[in-house]
């Protein structure tokens, strides 16, 4: 199956529309073009794929690679082609049995049963983030002064990385998320990330703690599984994924329920429904816009399209978390469905491994909320928000509130 050029629009696709809504030229892409080329930065075109039940079966399916050693893999910027290099080839990047004996490292980590244990400790960081929130005013911007804070604590306590420094993380991860870039800039961010872990990992070595990285090194790089790199750029996956993501859709849920009529006052009511409420905003409201990245390892068929050795693939969560023949009404956020069977985490074997500690995170955050702000609301109209464009995670710049 061939393409004209003219049939191959350029991707990531211009936002257009409504912010809270993916571009509606994705919708019509799946209605009528459910398997099609893109143009991407370099010129090459790999395959978008944006239909619900195309993108679960492809995700299940061996032939697709995740290792972006492979020739065709599909880079969405000069600066990630360009930065890829051996501090972020960890498991995410790997294919089986690789990235199977590299994520064994870390499944006990983040298993329900440990993460169901750290609830109260979160919820009670939610607890003294809004005392700080509201002590002296009755106005905030809710991503600095909450949303970012939740996550980048936790995930620091977890890694044993000093909340101190999460300034300096938190402005690099930023540049290494940015596919607009210039690879320099990613390349020198990602370079002292790793140096500074690096560096942790040496003195973990020297003074274990109860945390992962202590872990890893006496586990993993002591017996030689790991090289002291490895496990800081193993570190450095969790530290950028476990902060950022959770974040903005922290961020994205609290303006959604806002801005859908009656949600944010249903939940008041009835706190029970916050679990619902969480696997609904993770379908409506998808934090990667680029979705999912892989390559053919063979020739394969996806949706009925013959797919080369070779070629990329580009795999549309977002577009599939709002499809009709998935999910009834789909554009519409409504707390009360049944939303599970969303691939905000991905699916098959490089599910998020993380996927328990940002629900729980994001129950977390939503309940404390609403219990202690029910009469929340967002203090700008949403066209005058700041959204974060041009990046591999979607999101809010700012979210100013009031109570």
């Amino acid at each position: 199956m061939t393409a004209t050029e003219s049939e191959a629009p350029a991707f990531p696709l211009a936002a257009t529309g409504c912010p809270m809504d993916p571009p509606p030229l994705l919708g019509e892409l799946r209605r009528d073009k459910p398997v099609t080329r893109v143009t991407l930065w370099d010129g090459s075109r790999p395959w978008l794929v944006t239909r619900h039940a195309d993108i679960r079966a492809a995700l299940r399916d061996p032939r697709l690679s995740s290792d972006v050693r492979r020739h065709g893999f599909p880079f969405l910027s000069a600066a990630q082609a360009e930065a890829i290099g051996e501090a972020l080839i960890t498991f995410v990047r790997m294919d089986p049995p690789e990235h199977t004996a590299q994520r064994r490292m870390l499944t006990q980590e983040f298993i329900v049963k440990r993460m169901e244990a750290m609830r109260a400790e979160i919820d009670a960081t939610v607890d003294a983030l809004l005392d700080r929130m509201t002590a002296t005013a009755s106005q905030a911007d809710l991503m600095e002064a909450f949303a970012l804070p939740l996550p980048s604590m936790v995930i620091c306590r977890m890694l044993g990385v000093p909340y101190e420094d999460h300034a300096y993380f938190q402005k690099r991860s930023q540049m290494v998320q940015d596919t607009t870039a210039a690879p320099q800039d990613v390349n020198t961010a990602l370079g002292e990330l790793a140096e500074y872990l690096v560096r942790l990992a040496g003195e973990k070595a020297e003074k274990p703690g109860d945390d992962v990285i202590s872990r890893l090194v006496a586990e993993q790089e002591t017996p030689g599984r790991l090289s002291r790199h490895e496990v800081a750029g193993m570190a450095l996956n969790l530290l950028i994924a476990g902060h950022e993501t959770t974040a903005n859709q922290i961020g994205l849920g609290v303006l959604a329920l806002q801005q859908q009529p009656g949600q944010w006052g249903k939940l008041v009511a009835d706190p029970e429904l916050v679990p619902a409420a969480v696997e609904e905003i993770l379908r409506h409201q998808s934090i990667v816009p680029t979705g999912l990245q892989r390559v053919a390892r063979e020739d394969m068929e996806i949706g009925g399209t013959v797919i080369r050795a070779g070629e990329g693939v580009l795999l549309q969560i977002g577009a599939a978390n709002r499809d009709p023949d998935a999910f009834d009404d789909p554009d519409t956020l409504d707390i009360e469905r049944n939303a599970h069977r969303h691939m905000a985490f991905g699916f098959g074997v490089h599910q998020c491994l993380g996927q328990p500690l940002a629900r729980i995170e994001l129950q977390s955050a939503l309940a404390g909320l609403l219990r202690r702000l029910p009469g929340l609301r967002v203090a700008k109209p949403l066209e005058e928000l700041d959204f974060r464009h041009g990046g591999n995670i979607y999101g809010l710049f700012t979210l100013p509130v009031e109570w």
